[in-house]
């Protein structure tokens, strides 16, 4: 290839010629070539300096260049027209990737020569060209800036000036791949410039709004829509112009400007409503007449719009007056489009395997310690957001803005679609039963008295012929279980819980997989709701239950899983009943000896494990032999096959044998002569964090009696590893395992304890603590456990970890309230073990500490902090006086201290403090207190 390095630099043919040849058998659907061979050959081309040259002379001057080639290449290859367009775009894309990653290490010389190819392509005759040259430029402006590339401005501005469709497209295109990726870079003062780049085109963008031409008058309003959230000076002094603009492109014949109209508007009332709230009736008519667009598009796009302004907290009285049109848009919506993919899902028989790509991406939750778990995982973060998904969530959020007020205008819609017979429609019965669910939380109140009555009309619909009308009825019965469970304490509320409860257990074996996915779902939010009162009807539950885990295929396999794990949480040691284990166990064991340790399809499987472990408690020792040995072998065999990832097989061979050594599955391998990643070990960080999570379930479930297992296992050495590791979520369980373990049997991580510690100290010690806060979490609540079982042994952490705490109470605001939580209980629990290192310092941490104190429900643990706070008090009496206001909210925080002998430690505190305070002082204090607090210290005689 050629070696030159200026401006001068010209390509040789033939290795133009080759090149080519290589890129018209990468795109050509025809080509019998390997094309992973001509993808290898094209990267082992990038290596040369001048590669990018070819492709950048190829994009930008092959129109003749390649069809000269191609006219010599004919007699082995038959091209099409179009073919050297095709060919010059293969080239730029190229090239785009390869700057990515290569623009920085390019000489000055190569890089001012492409940039030099780029520009004249802006004016393109083929707008793909004009498209991909738009691209690679926005790529350049964000590796090496608008100041280093002068001539890129102007070059714009000539072209956006120029009156040429070609010009002005290729520049606009290019600039709005800016104005998208890098917004920022055209609001900064760039050296040598008068103004800021974006004060430049702002009004030719404005003036772009009225070009006859759609494509600029879409590149120009997507443009200007990217600044709405940072909102430069430029755009807020020319507000009213912008939407002088947008109001003029209201009714644009383009439907994807249309489109964009809608988004300008939806964005300016999430973020700057004021700026709308002079023209907001305007937009209202607007959003309500684009809202029923021909284009689905821009009909979702509008309906954004009803959500934003509630989340807005804009004045509800101006949308008020709306709602009696807007809620039968809304409605209308609701009804499934001729072309929903779900339409065609509905028609899937139970018969038919699942593919690889109905299976969602599935996310562990790693386990928590405290009052603020992860959310559930929303299933339709997966699912095509479409107008009427969009239309009933808006529903919602109104529902609960506007509460019963919308049931006038409501619910004669939804009586008279539901009143509509014959099949063909039934998919507006099916959009009133969503309207139904959709309301159900925000609308309760009205709806209430009305309870039995819906819940009559939707258990008949469980069973419709039409399988989304069955489905979506599983799914508003769902959205009234808190309700239904609530009336069961009566005989007829009883029975209506009885028929919902039935009702979906039925649809759980229905025959189609839609049915079954949305009666499962909705079965787990009855059982979350229902509890203990699920006990009288537990077998003919795990009947239905263990039937349908006999015959789901895997997508709704896994929320068995998820409903059998819910049903152990929900009632708990009313599970460990013989006749009830006998249906339960037996399919799940064999599904257990199924499934090979390297298949995704174990996680739910180990989940699911978990709750049942926790639920049975000693129940579970029984099978507890197998599982237990099964998550140590995950662990180790994960281990190792991360070690062999991160080639330490190679870098550090004694590394890799210390780890042999402790590592049984590694011994294996080695005595096997068997390469883990040959034999299908591939490296994934859920098996270890859903192998840790269910030892955590066993151990909480089996209690002391996990000791046994524990001592005949290397598990001290495997969590140690785990609480190493680079991956939080593999941390976080890890230190709940942690905690667990050292609350049941502590003796058996006494000899690696200063490791677990320093280790757990460290979680707290990072600038990383809003990143990893889980971590932390976890860690403190660790080392809480650790400490009141270790006592004395912990003395050498004690300050350190002080010393991290301390800093996570001051600084509570923002901060997650579990963190707080354990911080406050774990300093309380280390004053208790060791009050001599602590009580020194309490004076700098008393308040922060006792306003946490104050903010925690009556527990064991708390029981714990305040059995520090007396230990501290009695070491060091004076170092709590300034904080003595608080202390006393604190103590009043309990509603009752059921250990008689902390009560009276608190009690000797109070009238320690009393007789302390003399000449008046006692009373100043207590006049400091609000009268409820002083009426709960009069429990403690003071």
């Amino acid at each position: 290839m050629a070696a030159a390095g200026s401006a001068s630099w010209q390509p040789q043919e033939e290795g133009l010629k080759e090149i080519c040849g290589l890129l018209e058998q990468q795109i050509s659907p025809s080509s019998s070539a390997d094309k992973s061979q001509i993808w290898q050959q094209l990267q082992h081309y990038s290596q040369f300096p001048d590669f990018n040259n070819y492709l950048a002379f190829i994009l930008a001057r092959a129109e003749i260049s390649v069809s000269m080639l191609l006219d010599k290449l004919r007699t082995a290859v038959r091209f099409h027209v179009g073919k050297s367009v095709e060919i010059r775009q293969a080239a730029g894309l190229l090239l785009k990737n390869n700057l990515r990653t290569a623009y920085k290490m390019m000489s000055p010389a190569h890089q001012q020569y492409i940039k030099s190819e780029l520009l004249p392509c802006l004016g393109a005759a083929d707008k793909h060209i004009r498209s991909t040259v738009g691209t690679i430029i926005s790529v350049v402006v964000q590796l090496g800036g608008i100041l280093g590339w002068p001539e890129l401005l102007q070059a714009f501005i000539n072209c956006l000036d120029s009156n040429d469709l070609n010009h002005m497209e290729g520049a606009m295109d290019a600039l709005s791949k800016i104005c998208e990726d890098i917004p920022q870079v055209l609001d900064s003062d760039v050296p040598g410039l008068a103004e800021r780049p974006i004060n430049i085109f702002l009004p030719r963008l404005f003036q772009f709004f009225q070009s006859p031409h759609a494509s600029l008058r879409k590149l120009s309003l997507g443009s200007v829509n990217q600044y709405i959230m940072l909102m430069p000076s430029a755009l807020y002094a020319s507000v009213d112009k912008y939407l002088h603009g947008l109001f003029g492109l209201a009714n644009d014949p383009a439907a994807e400007v249309r489109k964009l109209v809608c988004a300008a508007f939806v964005q300016l009332i999430e973020v700057r409503p004021s700026v709308l709230e002079p023209h907001m009736k305007n937009v209202i008519e607007y959003m309500l007449q684009v809202n029923k667009d021909t284009d689905d598009e821009v009909a979702l796009e509008a309906c954004e719009f009803w959500s934003a302004y509630c989340d807005a907290q804009l004045p509800p009285e101006i949308l008020r007056e709306y709602l009696p049109r807007l809620i039968p848009i809304l409605l209308s919506n609701m009804a499934y489009a001729d072309d929903d993919e779900s339409l065609a899902e509905a028609e899937e028989d139970e018969s038919l395997p699942d593919r690889d790509q109905d299976l969602k991406p599935r996310f562990h939750t790693s386990r928590f310690h405290g009052s603020e778990d992860a959310e559930d995982d929303d299933d339709d973060s997966f699912n095509v957001w479409n107008l009427r998904k969009c239309s009933a969530a808006a529903l919602d959020v109104l529902s609960n803005v506007f509460g019963d007020e919308i049931l006038p205008t409501l619910m004669p819609i939804i009586q008279a679609k539901l009143a509509a017979t014959g099949d063909e429609a039934w998919k507006d019965r099916e959009a009133a039963v969503l309207a139904l669910g959709a309301v159900g939380e925000g609308c309760i109140n009205g709806l209430y008295p009305h309870l039995s009555e819906i819940v009559a009309f939707l258990i008949p619909l469980l069973d419709d012929k039409f399988p989304l009308i069955r489905s979506i009825s599983c799914w508003t019965l769902s959205r009234f279980s808190k309700y239904i469970v609530q009336d069961s304490g009566h005989q007829k509320g009883y029975e209506q819980f009885d028929a919902a409860l039935m009702g979906l257990l039925r649809r759980i074996l229905d025959t189609n997989k839609r049915v079954q996915e949305a009666a499962c779902s909705a079965f787990a939010t009855l059982e979350e709701e229902a509890a203990e009162e699920l006990a009288p009807r537990l077998e003919v539950i795990l009947q239905h239950l263990m039937c349908a885990f006999g015959k789901y295929q895997r997508r709704n396999l896994r929320i068995v899983y998820d409903a059998i794990g819910t049903l152990a949480d929900a009632v708990g040691g009313e599970l460990n009943q013989p006749v009830y284990l006998e249906i339960l166990m037996p399919p799940l064991i064999a599904k257990w000896h199924q499934v090979p340790n390297s298949d995704k399809d174990l996680f739910p499987l180990l989940e699911c494990f978990t709750s049942i472990a926790q639920a049975l408690g000693t129940g579970f020792t029984q099978f507890a032999q197998p599982v237990f040995q099964r998550c140590i072998n995950i662990i180790q065999t994960q281990q190792l096959a991360k070690v062999l990832i991160n080639d330490f097989y190679f870098s550090s061979n004694q590394q890799f044998s210390t780890f042999f050594s402790t590592c049984a599955a590694a011994t294996l391998f080695a005595l096997n002569n068997v390469d883990p990643v040959s034999a299908g070990v591939q490296y994934d960080k859920e098996f270890i964090v859903c192998s840790l999570d269910l030892l955590s379930g066993l151990t909480e479930g089996l209690g002391s009696g996990i000791e046994s297992l524990v001592s005949q296992s290397n598990l001290r050495d495997l969590l140690l590893q785990c609480c190493m590791d680079d991956a939080s979520d593999v941390r976080q369980s890890a230190f709940a395992l942690l905690g667990d373990l050292a609350r049941v049997c502590p003796v058996h991580l006494h000899p690696r304890l200063s490791e677990f510690l320093d280790i757990a100290a460290k979680q707290l010690n990072t600038p990383k603590l809003k990143e990893t806060i889980s971590v932390a979490n976890n860690a403190c609540w660790a080392i809480g456990e650790l400490a009141i079982k270790v006592r004395q042994e912990i003395s050498p952490i004690v300050m350190t970890v002080i010393s991290c705490l301390v800093p996570i109470l001051q600084h509570a605001e923002g901060l997650n309230k579990s963190l707080v939580e354990n911080s406050a209980i774990t300093l309380g629990r280390l004053a208790w073990v060791c009050p001599d290192l602590v009580s020194p310092h309490m004076e700098h941490f008393m308040q922060s500490w006792c306003i946490a104190l104050s903010m925690i429900r009556d527990d064991i643990e708390k029981e714990d902090a305040f059995r520090g706070l007396c230990a501290m008090v009695r070491a060091n009496p004076s170092g709590a006086l300034s904080s003595l206001v608080f202390m006393c909210k604190a103590i009043a925080s309990w509603h009752e201290i059921r250990s008689e002998e902390l009560h009276n430690e608190v009690c000797q505190v109070l009238h320690g403090y009393k007789q302390m305070l003399r000449n008046g002082a006692w009373d100043q204090c207590m006049s400091a207190l609000e009268p409820p607090v002083k009426d709960k210290l009069s429990k403690y005689q003071v």
